[in-house]
């Protein structure tokens, strides 16, 4: 399984370049693999990212907006449910991959099992 985070690497958009940033600092922080995927760059990563986030996920206008977030071909999310994840220590699951033992989402889990 590999990671991939879809990026602009030349937005004009502040707010974006911080939620790309946050995201990547944040699998740096916790050594979590993953590849980036710029959009600006590849128009075929574009063409794919903006193919593949499902209908559910996209904005009600325009396209959807980097960072946007897969597992394989599996869409994970975008900025705003990472972040969901991360502040309820969620976010392997969010990813689809298993907690390290002893992360605070692995001790949640063992918590929930009982």
């Amino acid at each position: 399984m590999v990671i991939y985070v879809y990026i602009a690497s030349c937005s004009g958009s502040t707010s974006i370049k911080k939620k790309q940033q946050d995201v990547m600092g944040f699998f740096d922080a916790c050594k979590i693999p993953y590849e980036e995927k710029d959009i600006a760059a590849n128009e075929e990563n574009r063409k794919w990212m903006r193919e593949n986030v499902p209908e559910n996920c996209r904005p009600t206008t325009g396209n959807p907006l980097p960072p946007q977030i897969f597992n394989d071909c599996r869409h994970c999310g975008d900025y705003d449910s990472f972040f969901d994840a991360r502040e309820n220590n969620a976010v392997y699951a969010f990813l689809g991959l298993e907690a390290p033992p002893g992360s605070k989402e692995a001790i949640a889990l063992e918590k929930l099992k009982g």
